[in-house]
């Protein structure tokens, strides 16, 4: 595991040096956010649980997120005057795809300049198993409440920042609290919060006698849980120290905690917000090219004939759109021609124009049977079963076929709502009737009574 990581380290190193022109040649032409104060103020940026999400799906617009846009909402804020910090959760599992994006997620906190991040006890365990504790390739600091004595993790990060011309130092905490009393977490700050310090106490738990506990010590200007949802939440009055937020999921939004001088001796100010990461912004080159590289290593990994399949009830068997076509089209019907002018039948094509055509993560939405034995496999072995088709709605067409129609066809059957989530279709909720008149395929009106 450990040599995989560093294969794979010294490739996007590489890969790094390739773009660098590139992006010296783009950055002075980047779109800038708008900034939304015109004072003397720290922004510390928080992300976190990004549980895998390198970016949102390219089949439809109005998605939220992308590693790769997120460089430009950082730039919006200048390097003198801003902290990054994720506080953990990179990937869903452990599979050999969750152990790629951990390394994709470590070199793009890289390539986007962050001070530190914090790993829960899971994040460590994969950390250890993919050679990153051995020391080397990360500009960023490690945190985490589970150093267990390792000498290239601490509790704690801290980084002194001009305000007003004055010093401040801003420190960046991890607390267990199931491993240790809540008053443990007071020795992670060398000082109380003040006109000179901000100190931000990361938990792992949003359990309410703990951050009561922790509130009374006075010892940190904020606090921040475990997410329960994709945008970032002020989860205490604003005015009441210390605020209480999460980061969100997913990286759609970007947590912000700007810091501002309070009156004279007294400690500073903190005000929470969130940005959100949408399309519109321009992406980074660096980030761009490092996806392309995470979707050849999804490739060369030969991760889609790896994927376990489940057997098909009743000795069905899927036999692809192009079976159907005898009968239901021309005279017979024209389901088939009616299809085939459609979306669906074009599916694989949309993976291919964003280069995901051999991520698993996306082709069960763009083929027949993926996740079953006889479905589809690869472009090369399975050719027929390629794009959205018949079977996909209507179930595996064997019996159905070699019985000449006698027999209908059963489950598995699909679901719209399978495929067109908030995630995948972000339109779909608002109007899906309008995504159903898209699939019609039958000679009588169509109206929902129509439905089978």
């Amino acid at each position: 595991m450990a040599r995989a990581s560093r294969v794979i380290r010294r490739f996007l190193v590489c890969s790094s040096v390739l773009v660098a022109a590139s992006c010296a040649l783009s950055m002075s032409a980047r779109p800038r956010v708008r900034r939304a104060d015109k004072t003397d103020v720290i922004t510390v940026f928080v992300t976190g649980n990004e549980l895998g999400a390198l970016k949102p799906c390219g089949c439809s617009g109005g998605q939220l997120g992308g590693l790769d846009r997120r460089g430009t909402v950082l730039d919006a804020v200048s390097a003198s005057k801003r902290m990054t910090v994720d506080t953990g959760s990179f990937v869903q599992g452990d599979g050999e795809q969750d152990l790629i994006k951990f390394d994709i997620l470590m070199e793009a906190y890289n390539r986007l300049d962050y001070d530190a991040v914090n790993l829960t006890e899971k994040d460590v365990d994969i950390a250890a198993n993919r050679g990153l504790f051995d020391g080397g390739g990360l500009n960023f600091s490690l945190i985490s409440p589970h150093a267990a004595g390792d000498a290239n993790l601490s509790s704690a990060f801290t980084k002194q920042l001009k305000l007003t011309g004055t010093d401040v130092a801003v420190t960046v905490a991890s607390f267990d609290a199931a491993a240790a009393p809540p008053e443990q977490a007071a020795e992670l700050f060398a000082n109380r919060p003040g006109a000179e310090t901000a100190n931000i106490l990361i938990l792992n738990t949003c359990d309410a006698n703990v951050i009561n506990s922790i509130s009374r010590l006075d010892i940190a200007d904020c606090l921040i849980c475990p997410s329960e949802s994709d945008e970032p939440q002020l989860l205490s009055k604003p005015n009441i120290r210390p605020l209480v937020i999460s980061v969100g999921r997913y990286g759609k939004y970007l947590a912000q905690l700007q810091i501002s001088p309070g009156d004279v001796g007294s400690r500073l100010n903190l005000s929470f917000s969130y940005v959100p990461v949408t399309e519109d912004l321009k992406p980074q080159d660096s980030l761009v090219e490092l996806y392309k590289a995470y979707q050849q290593f999804v490739k060369h990994a030969g991760l889609l004939e790896k994927n376990p399949r489940l057997p098909l009830p009743n000795g069905l068997e899927y036999v692809g759109s192009e079976s159907c076509k005898s009968c239901h089209v021309d005279s017979h019907s024209y389901a088939y021609e009616k299809w085939s002018t459609k979306r669906h039948a074009h599916a694989y094509a949309t993976l291919e124009d964003v280069g995901s055509q051999y991520d698993p993560e996306c082709i069960g939405c763009h083929v027949v049977g993926y996740e079953y034995e006889s479905g589809y496999v690869s472009e090369e072995k399975t050719p027929g079963l390629k794009n959205v088709g018949c079977e996909n709605c209507h179930g595996p067409g064997s019996k159905h076929i070699s019985s000449l129609g006698r027999e209908k066809t059963t489950f598995p059957m699909s679901d719209c709502t399978d495929c067109h989530t908030p995630e995948h279709s972000a339109g779909y909720g608002e109007d899906p009737q309008g995504y159903f008149e898209k699939i019609v395929h039958w000679r009588e009106q169509n109206t929902p009574g129509n439905v089978k």
